[in-house]
């Protein structure tokens, strides 16, 4: 399974340590088009791919919520996107889509480690509670997936 922390790292560490967070959203909404995707070519799956997309555009929006951004570093900030998602995605062509969908549950429960790393780290409590939230709504994705490709083996 790829370690999206170190594949992404290079274009995390591009972004000021601050907006870090407000980066990995704007990752978010990337996995969100992606499950947009997959939902287009599974559509007997449609709902429940289409709520995990949801559920990806969620974490992006409590995080943008919970974490301000100097517009000086908004730049700053977009300038290594399209590099890391271009990363991101090349993961998943060469597979079937079975196979993207595992690395896909793999990834969330990855994210919503990420997101208790940085509460564990973060003062507010406030805050805390959101990237909580942001952890549960990855792991009810890979919850979903998990259940997909289990019944799509049977």
């Amino acid at each position: 399974m790829p370690r999206f922390g170190e594949l992404l790292g290079p274009y995390i560490a591009r972004v000021a340590p601050e907006t870090m967070p407000r980066f990995l959203a704007l990752l978010e909404r990337g996995a969100a088009d992606r499950y947009r995707g997959w939902a287009e070519q599974l559509p007997e799956h449609r709902a429940g791919l289409m709520q995990c997309a949801a559920s990806e555009d969620e974490i992006a929006d409590r995080i943008d919520g919970a974490f301000a951004l100097d517009d000086s570093l908004r730049e700053q900030l977009i300038a290594p996107l399209p590099e890391a998602l271009q990363t991101y995605y090349e993961v998943f062509a060469p597979l079937p889509i079975w196979d993207q969908l595992r690395i896909q549950a793999n990834a969330e429960r990855q994210g919503a480690a990420a997101w208790r790393g940085i509460a564990s780290r973060h003062p507010d409590p406030a805050v805390i509670d959101v990237l909580e939230t942001c952890s549960r709504l990855e792991e009810s994705s890979a919850d979903f997936l998990d259940d997909l490709i289990a019944s799509h083996a049977t």
